[in-house]
């Protein structure tokens, strides 16, 4: 029963990254309901969402490869390094001071996702960075990424809207990509450290992929709207729920 469980939760967990993000809000309560203690459970969630974010960013493809605001190669030698310095950080550091933080990140990448896409477009000429302050920004989410990633996507999002980026299906694509290449090293270091409950985590595997595969297809099919809202609304749910029951 408590594999079906988790299959579950990372089939939603996968759908959910795909959509917009939050897909560790699934999987690592779910982790822990099944008994494992919260770093096994983390380090555990990270690979079990890992397929996912390769199948979806696949099924975005043609989205990503018409990126044009920046170097996606760039993106991707950043997103490696933050992940490895974050895994790092996680193993060698205490969760609870960074962990306190999560809901004000969650809902400070929620207001600039909201505001960045609902806002008049004059205004938001007047709020993007420059190449070198979304370089360092995207550095900083990719270590954040590696230590805990609750709310990454949300991150990433609020991120590519500050770049200037407006279309939701590149977004998303890029974002899957992104937090898929940060994870190869966060997850190498964690099994090397021994933290990954591969018993748990494999069978999450599957249903992550599945569920990210079909999430990404369906969107590209959906008013981008619609998908932005959800993205919004999404966002403050989660800020609630870490302000609520902590990480």
């Amino acid at each position: 029963m408590t594999t079906i469980v988790l299959i579950a939760a990372a089939f939603l967990g996968g759908a959910l990254n795909s959509l917009a993000g939050g897909g560790t809000l699934v999987t690592f309560p779910a982790l822990l309901f099944a008994g494992l203690n919260p770093i096994d459970a983390n380090a555990s969630s990270v690979v079990a969402l890992f397929s996912g974010t390769f199948a979806g960013a696949w099924a975005y493809r043609r989205n990503i490869l018409a990126v044009a605001e920046f170097s996606v190669l760039g993106l991707f030698v950043l997103s490696l390094v933050g992940g490895l310095i974050g895994a790092l950080l996680l193993l060698w550091t205490p969760t609870a001071i960074f962990a306190s933080l999560v809901p004000w990140l969650i809902l400070f990448a929620t207001i600039v996702f909201a505001v960045g896409n609902f806002a008049p477009a004059d205004a938001i000429r007047r709020i993007q960075l420059g190449p070198r302050s979304a370089l360092a920004s995207l550095f900083i989410i990719a270590i954040y990424g590696g230590y805990f990633g609750g709310g990454i996507g949300f991150l990433m999002l609020a991120a590519f809207t500050l770049f200037g980026m407006r279309d939701i299906n590149a977004m998303n694509g890029l974002k899957m990509a992104l937090v898929g290449i940060m994870t190869i090293t966060a997850i190498v270091t964690f099994v090397v450290a021994n933290v990954v409950r591969w018993p748990e985590a494999l069978p999450m595997l599957a249903g992550s992929a599945v569920g990210s595969y079909m999430a990404a297809h369906w969107a590209q099919r959906l008013d981008q709207r619609l998908i932005k809202g959800f993205v919004v609304v999404l966002g403050a749910a989660l800020t609630v729920y870490f302000s609520w029951r902590g990480v």
